[in-house]
């Protein structure tokens, strides 16, 4: 027979409290890591779509208009995604020798390849995980996806 019923109610709340702390931090983790995997698909469609357009672009003007149309592509892909703080800085565009060497894009010559990749892009993942002791509050992930393919014209 229990003789105090409110000390194993007061003990439940607190078992109740441990366990739903325990389950809101996982259920933040799993929608920023979602969020981290869902920037990087995105700016790597974005790499791709972009040297796909730069691969068949007219070699008399790949330097003075096909690589800034590349750079555009990738920031408007990457503005309708949702991901936050991108530019058209982070987006590197290199025309490529026959050995994929980089090298610089030129009117006029064709080049064998092209590469499209992602530089300077970081995202803070821990703006949604519970304040945890002894931990920091964010932390920066680098995203660099990039494609390359041969030039096709």
């Amino acid at each position: 027979m229990n003789l105090h019923p409110t000390r194993s109610r007061g003990g439940a709340v607190i078992e109740f409290a441990l366990i739903l702390t325990l389950l809101v931090t996982i259920v933040a983790g799993i929608l920023e890591f979602g969020r981290a995997f869902w920037y990087y698909d995105a700016l790597s469609k974005a790499t791709r779509n972009a040297a796909r357009t730069l691969s068949v672009a007219a070699p008399a003007t790949i330097a003075s208009s096909a690589v800034a149309k590349a750079r555009s592509e990738v920031s408007d892909a990457a503005a309708s995604a949702g991901v936050g703080g991108f530019g058209t800085s982070n987006v590197s565009v290199a025309c490529l020798d026959s050995a994929f060497n980089a090298v610089t894009c030129t009117d006029g010559t064709a080049p064998a390849g092209v590469r499209v990749s992602i530089t300077g892009y970081s995202m803070f993942l821990g703006s949604t995980i519970p304040f945890l002791v002894g931990a920091e509050k964010t932390y920066t992930v680098n995203l660099a996806p990039g494609t390359t393919m041969p030039y096709m014209r």
